[in-house]
């Protein structure tokens, strides 16, 4: 048996029009902004339109510690999404529109997978309406005005040294983490070190995903700290009038983009933050407009539990005033393997000892998860190599903390494969049992937050800053940003701050490098461990197979 590739099954869909799809949950001809004929925005007078009317369930879907195994955790939101389409109800699902750096580099795309997948495959993991360039142009333009202004006399009193804003790029390269610029004589300004971030990590990403509308968007905006003078004040983007022209170019950006699935289902895919160095979730604006569109929706976040579900829950939830009703918590018997110590290559044996070792992971993630107050299930994203034995090992895991797991084969079957999750978590959203509420209160202290995620979520003993660290605490809480909350910048493959140390490692303690504050996006980033905000490729980046066919058809992209 011939197994395809996820964009053979792509390239092989039936799409209907989008303006079909969008009519099938109430989304009028009018209301769509078509770029093609199978993507679309949606207009911002639909989205007021919708301000008045009920919302419906939110489930979040996250997942284990990722491994190199794969779990599927996209794969699995869209055949939710599909499964619940087939049991009769009205969902959407709300993705992050995925990087072109990882798509180049070795993660691949961010559009699902087999037969539980998002469409036009090829549009989505590569340009699709245009987001991620509208945001690098305005973030970079942001960066212009800065040097312009210090060319030109330097009227607001940049300290050089203290210049906060790099420059973005939506590519992994390390060659461009740390550049100084304005080389080359008078004519091209004032030399001084800089970088440049992935687009993903600005914090025009992250305002643009929390932002509720353009007013909001610009206001946001303009609040980016983006340097410091000689005695520390605080230098604004709206003191450099960078806030209206930023605006104007990320104007269409902030509508929702609506694409559907393989089963013809509505999707919005919209931002993309990274999980591990931002707070990696859809835009609050797409979220906020499908819970009133439709009477499920199901929608995820970034890696692990202990990053993406723990920064939904307490920056997007907390701003912008959401209640989950349900969580799945995604695992794979080959993932489980790898946490309970089986190398890579030796997967596809079964070992019933190592996915009960490795189920310590899964564990913590659901006890974590329950502090939250969600009720959760547990979907098995199942390979042909899993072994009953073995599933059953992860039935047990999680039915010992009191949540039902499935097991899961929507990427051979779509949402025929999640039909028994999705009436399971169809009774838990509407059995009035989630008690949301976050994991610390806003007028905690920033330096508590962070202890109380590091001991309650990642399971350290204690958190560890150096004497600059306890004093940006301390600026911070002066400085009147105290309750904000916390985006913890750590690696996505353990509950430490060590990628090796895969399970359920505890009583570790968890180095605080840096605080960087995110003024605009309303949170400060809390980087743990060694965290690149410009990741770099591989040896043997996933660009080496992508190319055009004889037939002019892409590749290779995954």
């Amino acid at each position: 048996m011939t197994i395809k590739s996820d964009i053979e099954i792509a390239r092989a869909a039936t799409m209907k029009p989008i303006a079909e799809v969008a009519a099938r949950v109430g989304i009028p001809a009018d209301a769509i902004v078509p770029y093609g004929n199978t993507k679309a925005k949606v207009s911002f007078k639909h989205i007021d339109s919708l301000k008045d009317g009920k919302d419906g369930k939110l489930i979040l879907v996250t997942a284990i510690s990722p491994t190199p195994a794969g779990e599927g955790k996209t794969t699995t939101t869209v055949g939710l999404g599909d499964g619940l389409n087939r049991i009769g109800k009205k969902a959407m699902m709300c993705l992050r529109e995925p990087s072109l750096g990882p798509c180049f580099g070795v993660k691949g795309g961010a559009a699902g997978g087999g037969y539980a997948q998002v469409v036009p495959m090829e549009d989505i993991n590569l340009h699709f309406t245009g987001d991620f360039h509208a945001i690098t142009s305005a973030h970079n333009l942001l960066s212009a005005l800065i040097d312009n202004h210090i060319y030109w006399g330097n009227s607001l009193g940049f300290d050089t040294r203290r210049i906060a804003w790099k420059r973005v790029l939506d590519m992994n390269d390390r060659a461009l983490r740390e550049i100084v610029n304005s080389l080359g004589g008078v004519a091209n300004g004032f030399p001084r070190t800089d970088g440049f971030d992935i687009t993903v990590a600005s914090e025009v990403m992250a305002i643009l995903c929390l932002s509720l509308d353009l007013k909001d968007l610009e206001r946001r905006l303009g609040n980016i700290i983006v340097g410091y003078t000689r005695d520390k004040t605080p230098i604004r983007a709206r003191e450099l009038k960078a806030d209206g022209a930023m605006t104007v170019l990320l104007k269409d950006a902030l509508m929702p983009n609506l694409v559907q699935t393989l089963e013809n289902n509505p999707v919005f895919i919209h931002g993309g933050p990274f999980a591990n160095i931002a707070h990696g979730c859809n835009s609050v604006l797409a979220t906020k407009s499908a819970l009133k569109i439709a009477d499920y929706v199901v929608t995820e976040a970034g890696f692990g539990a202990d990053l993406g579900a723990e920064k939904f829950f307490d920056i997007k939830c907390r701003k912008a005033g959401l209640k989950p009703d349900a969580a799945v918590v995604v695992a794979t018997v080959r993932a489980l393997k790898m946490h309970g110590g089986v190398a890579k290559d030796n997967l596809k044996t079964e070992n019933v000892l190592a996915v009960n070792k490795g189920c310590e992971n899964l564990k913590r993630h659901l006890e974590n998860m329950a502090k939250f107050g969600v009720p959760i299930a547990v979907a098995i994203n199942r390979f042909v190599t899993d072994t009953d034995a073995e599933m059953q090992e992860v039935m047990k895991a999680a039915e010992s903390l009191g949540a039902r797991a499935f097991v899961c084969t929507h990427w051979a079957d779509g949402g025929a494969g999640t039909e028994a999750l999705a009436r399971h978590i169809v009774e838990l959203a509407d059995g009035g049992r989630s008690a949301f509420k976050p994991l610390y209160p806003d007028d905690m202290t920033l330096r508590d937050k962070v202890k109380t995620i590091a001991t309650e979520i990642y399971r350290a003993s204690d958190i560890a800053c150096d004497a600059s660290v306890e004093t940006a605490f301390k600026d911070l809480e002066a400085g009147g940003f105290g309750k904000l909350p916390v985006c913890m910048a750590k690696t996505q493959y353990s509950f430490s701050t060590d990628p090796n140390k895969r399970g359920a490692p505890e009583g570790h303690i968890v180095p605080v490098r840096e605080l960087r504050l995110s003024a605009g996006a309303e949170f400060v980033v809390v980087v743990t461990g060694e965290i690149m905000t410009m990741p770099g490729l591989p040896r043997v980046p996933a660009a080496d197979s992508i190319r055009l066919n004889a037939d002019g058809q892409i590749e290779g992209l995954f």
